[in-house]
């Protein structure tokens, strides 16, 4: 059985603020590290780089599937449009590849219940906040 090297390719939105694009390299990292093979993070918008140069990219790693993972909290325009054409694109541009598009992150069973928590979680800590640090070594 031939083992085929699988990319991830995760997709932001894209933002003209720098600083936008930081949760978003720790999202990489970790997913970096949790799959032990090649990860790629581009942006439909305003950033860098570029779905199909993350494409290239890959390809250039020795994948021969790329799942496509886009960090976005729902199915809008850019899912439902956008994403499908980019990869059609890019399937078009790399035939040896093979293209896998997961659903929005924000549409996981597991998010939507860890949004869930982390909203409980912060309403319950603005009511009763934790001492600080500092306070707690005393």
């Amino acid at each position: 059985m031939m083992h085929h090297k699988t990319g991830i390719l995760l997709l932001a939105h894209g933002s003209r603020d720098e600083q936008w694009r930081q949760p978003f390299l720790e999202i990489q990292n970790e997913v970096s590290h949790l799959h032990g093979g090649p990860v790629s993070l581009s942006f439909l918008e305003h950033m860098k780089p570029a779905f199909a140069d993350c494409v290239i990219e890959l390809a250039k790693r020795g994948v021969t599937t790329i799942r496509v993972v886009p960090l976005f909290l729902a199915t809008g325009g850019h899912i439902r449009s956008c994403v499908p054409q980019l990869v059609s694109q890019a399937q078009i541009a790399h035939p040896e590849l093979s293209f896998q598009t997961l659903p929005p992150l924000g549409e996981s069973r597991a998010l939507i219940s860890a949004f869930a928590h982390f909203a409980i979680s912060a309403t319950v800590n603005a009511e009763n906040p934790p001492s600080p640090i500092h306070e707690q070594n005393d």
